[in-house]
């Protein structure tokens, strides 16, 4: 095998193609690997636009085999590994063609031909990249810009998150911006190409690269490479200090502390995944310099800066009241965002460079930027930068509560000013806004901003968050609504654009008493609350638009008063044209055989239904806009394309996967409700509550209780089995037909979730969802959904035909009744086994072993090899340390196993006849046999065996 490291482009450029071979596993990427991947990008943009000078971003290894070719053929690689990221990076590059089409059709031309496509290849081979056969249906539509491009399954998503992405980094559509992005995944981006040789078995290599064992955490490398530079006072320096130091720290917050040290110092961009080297580079050029003294002391320092670190992490240990308290709120709402500057601060302090009363004040305005952008629903992305870049850019010369106030005032730091604030906690969602313990921090704040004489103890009570108008409207408070409407909102659209707004949300200990109750019963519990802003709630007339609102405008108040505004002119927000942002990612965002409403988009982003409608129909252009009709499923008579094409949209809309009713109404079980589109773009939406739950099954018995007792009984009993076996129910959101979804969280499906039937209440039906099943795997083989057709076909009266496979047939409920109910668990519980989420047994046995410990020994033992040979047998293996330090002594070994060659340190050692000392020598130890399989160790056995080693 060979490997040298490689530009992306480099790697992919001229007339080629790379096959996933089959025996990998489908496209399994999710959000949290594109967003890194996606951050490293917006990092060297950034770099690039500065006009900095750094290296490429390495981003893993792809190792390849040679195809099967013939004359004439396009030159062909089999993807052993690395199949993810290859695949990621096209998707990017494909999301990237299509955002420059309409701004720049020539950039686009150029990236289509050079990145992904061979231009004069036809067939499969026209692709530069082809995926497995389940993925490759999916990556085409991408590819060709197909209509059903970005739908439901992980390549869809991926497609989708890149798009988003790119709208968001550049919403105004500067070519120059965008060209600056491929610049990065172009040259900046390098991949370690391994390639394999004629006759290597690839399947073998597969299999030795994809099992690695644990691997080393970061402070374990640092914590050997440190004491590898003190051979003559390490036993000291580890007595002394280092082991102290790790003792009152701990493992996980003493490689925070090593990253924190990074930033403190000035290195912003600095990764808590890349800290053994950064550190390695930074120790190393220390003890060049001034000797292991100096790294001694460098070591002291950084157990000094641990000692006020946990004082950020354990607020109780600050001594001055004032201080405690800011780092006590800070604490509670959660993160370390804010630990870099807080720590800074403190080192500050620890210098003598301020005062104690300073450093909380400045701790107030850190809390105040982020609770500010928090209501006002600014995006986090950019927070980390902002947070690390401060112990660099504050000005040194200012006491540091100006300089901070100053600092998040600046220019895209987006500090929300107090009009924004208002306008914010008039309109936006606030439930769905920040994570749970922060929306519960500000509702606490604003409460103990009245101080009570007699103030609650909210460590000991049990609050929650309570919707003041419930979230699932009854005709009481429909009608309550209904004298508030306008010519553009009904009761309905009214609820929904002020339900989660912070005017309506308050704590209680009291939710499973208020329920869905009218008013007048709520105020009777809100009037007997220990909080005062519950009595507020209790002392108004009614509780409709005019209160609601009211109570927003005395919560800014509030709000103003405790979170101190920016400097003025320091907010840039631009909020209308945020808003405007925020709806085109969720067009954008809006998958392949869905649909939505203006009424949910408005929920989402702010706004109202009249508005987006307007704004809409102001550009025709928009991505997915066919995807929005009216709160009745309908296609809006004001719809048009942009390029005047004759076609529907319902046409189009059928051929994306979306049924319509006789009567035109779009299947409301494909509507993606306001709930399901902040989920789509990453907001926190709240798991309704138990209540809330029981309320929706509550409604949907009451609905098919009109057939009678039998049929309730029979659906009752095959839903309880259902979430006894460890599934879920959820429930759609019309008031008429209240659907109930069994499913299943999904480990094979982007989306996370799969359900195979759906009950209709008013008509007393089982829908069998084929046409949903077709696109989730493992379903996308027909043979399964033939296979869960046959089994429900067991049931006396229902004949699902042959032919439905990619439809949605029903059988009635009654159907259940004898043995039918029996048959239907039993196929229920089939579909339960394929996807492979069914609740295990409680007592199934935990067999993996818990290595983590053996994997450390087995490290320090192969540094201790390196040490070894250099003084026992007169070889300098400085290659081998070098791969130790970098990928840890088990991942090592292991790449030394798959290589089909003897490495040049076994030689040698076989010449000075000391094979004790090698790699094979180690992994055939008994003590490290839980840390390779048994294929690997037979294979160290094998060559020292053959080589003359007495086992």
């Amino acid at each position: 095998m060979q490997a040298h490291e490689v530009a992306f482009f480099k790697l992919i450029e001229g007339e080629k193609q790379f096959q996933i071979p089959l025996y990998q596993r489908t496209y399994s990427w999710g959000q949290r690997e594109w967003a890194r991947l996606w951050a490293d990008v917006l990092e060297h943009a950034e770099i690039i636009a500065a006009g900095e000078d750094r290296p490429a971003h390495f981003i893993g290894s792809v190792v390849l085999a040679p195809g099967t070719m013939s004359a004439g053929d396009i030159q062909r690689w089999l993807v052993v590994d690395g199949q993810q990221r290859l695949t990621t990076l096209m998707l990017a590059c494909c999301a990237l063609r299509d955002r420059l089409k309409e701004i720049s059709p020539r950039e686009a031309g150029r990236i289509h031909k050079q990145y992904l496509v061979n231009e004069y290849r036809d067939g499969l081979e026209h692709f530069r990249l082809l995926p497995t056969q389940a993925d490759r249906e999916a990556f085409a539509a991408c590819m060709e810009s197909e209509a059903s491009a970005g739908g439901s399954d992980g390549i869809g998503a991926a497609y989708r998150f890149f798009k988003q992405a790119l709208i968001d980094y550049d919403p105004d559509g500067d070519v120059e911006a965008l060209k600056r992005l491929e610049t990065v995944v172009r040259s900046r981006l390098s991949v370690v190409e391994i390639t394999a040789e004629h006759g290597d078995n690839v399947y073998r290599i597969f299999e030795s690269l994809n099992n690695t064992g644990v691997k080393l955490s970061q402070t374990d490398l640092l914590r050997n490479y440190v004491f590898m530079l003190l051979p003559t006072i390490g036993e000291r320096v580890y007595t002394k200090i280092w082991l102290p130091m790790q003792q009152e720290l701990g493992a996980e917050n003493l490689e925070l502390l090593a990253w924190l040290d990074l930033v403190i110092r000035g290195d912003y961009r600095a990764k808590q995944s890349e800290i053994y080297r950064a550190q390695q580079r930074r120790l190393s050029e220390i003890v060049h310099q001034g000797g292991e003294e100096a790294l001694e002391g460098e070591i002291a320092e950084l157990y000094r800066r641990g000692r006020l670190l946990m004082r950020v992490i354990e607020p109780a240990r600050e001594e001055d009241a004032e201080l405690r308290a800011a780092l006590l709120r800070l604490h509670e709402w959660g993160g370390q965002i804010t630990f870099p500057i807080a720590l800074h601060m403190l080192d500050l302090l620890d210098h003598g460079k301020t005062t104690a009363a300073q450093v909380a004040r400045a701790l107030c305005l850190v809390e105040s930027f982020l609770v500010r952008r928090m209501i006002a629903g600014i995006p986090t992305n950019n927070l980390n930068r902002i947070l690390n870049s401060a112990p660099k850019e504050l000005e040194a010369d200012r006491p540091i509560d100006e300089a901070v106030h100053r600092y998040l005032s600046g220019e895209r730091r987006y500090w929300p000013s107090d009009d924004q604030l208002r306008t914010a906690v008039r309109t936006r969602p606030f439930y769905w806004s920040g994570r749970p313990n922060q929306r519960f921090f500000v509702l606490k704040r604003l409460e103990q901003s009245h101080e009570s004489s007699e103030p609650v103890d909210f460590a000991a009570a049990k609050l929650t968050i309570e919707h003041v108008m419930p979230q699932t409207a009854t005709q009481d408070w429909l009608d309550l609504l209904s004298t508030e409407v306008t010519d553009e909102d009904g009761p309905a659209e009214l609820h929904a654009e002020l339900l989660h707004t912070l005017g309506n949300l308050t704590l209680t200990g009291d939710n499973s008493k208020l329920s869905n109750h009218p008013f007048q019963r709520k105020q009777e519990i809100f009037d007997a609350s220990a909080l005062h802003m519950n009595r507020e709630i209790a002392d108004a007339p009614r509780w409709g638009k005019a209160q609601i609102l009211a109570r927003a405008e005395a919560l800014t108040e509030r709000c103003a008063a405790l979170w101190p505004a920016p400097l003025p002119g320091g907010s840039d927000l631009e909020d209308e044209r945020r808003t405007w942002v925020l709806l085109r990612r969720l067009l954008a965002e809006l998958p392949t055989g869905s649909w939505t409403t203006f009424g949910d988009l408005a929920t989402v982003i702010g706004s109202n239904p009249a508005g987006i409608g307007s704004y809409m129909a102001s550009r025709p252009g928009l991505e997915n806009a066919h995807r929005v009709l009216t709160s009745e499923g309908t296609v809006s008579p004001s719809f048009r394309w942009a390029d005047g094409r004759a076609e529907t949209p319902r046409a189009v809309l059928e051929a994306e996967g979306v049924t319509f009713s006789d009567g035109g109404a779009a299947d409301t079980a494909q509507r993606l409700t306001a709930e399901s589109l902040a989920k789509l773009i990453g907001m926190d939406t709240p798991e309704g509550s138990e209540d809330d739950l029981d309320a929706l099954l509550g409604r949907f018995e009451d609905q098919l209780s009109v057939h009678g007792d039998e049929t309730v009984e029979l659906t009752a009993q095959v839903l309880e089995h259902w979430t006894e076996k460890g599934g879920n129910l959820d429930f759609g959101s019309s008031k008429t037909d209240t659907s109930c979804y069994p499913w299943l969280e999904d480990p094979n499906d982007a989306r996370g979730w799969i359900w195979p039937v759906v009950f209709y209440p008013r008509g007393a039906a089982v829908e069998v969802v084929f046409q949903h099943l077709a696109k989730r795997p493992p379903f996308d083989d027909t043979a399964l959904r033939e296979e869960f057709r046959r089994r429900l076909n067991r049931i006396d009266g229902v004949t699902l035909p042959e032919n439905r496979l990619d439809k949605r047939p029903n059988f009635p409920i009654s159907a259940l009744s004898g043995d039918g109910a029996k048959y239907f668990i039993e196929a229920l519980d089939w579909f339960m086994d394929q996807v492979g989420t069914a609740r295990p047994p409680a007592d199934a046995p935990v067999t993996e072993p818990d290595i983590s410990g053996l994997a450390a020994e087995f490290h320090s033992a192969m540094l201790l090899l390196y040490t070894r040979t250099k003084t026992e047998a007169d070889y300098n293996a400085s290659a081998f340390l070098s791969m130790v330090t970098e990928h840890g002594g088990v991942d090592a070994a292991k790449r030394l196993l798959a290589s089909p060659h003897i490495s040049d340190g076994f030689t040698a050692l076989h010449e000075r006849g000391r094979l004790d000392l090698s790699v094979e020598a180690q992994v055939a130890d008994p003590r490290f046999a839980a840390l390779f399989p048994e294929e690997e160790r037979a294979r160290a056995a094998h060559r020292l065996t053959e080589s003359g080693y007495k086992l």
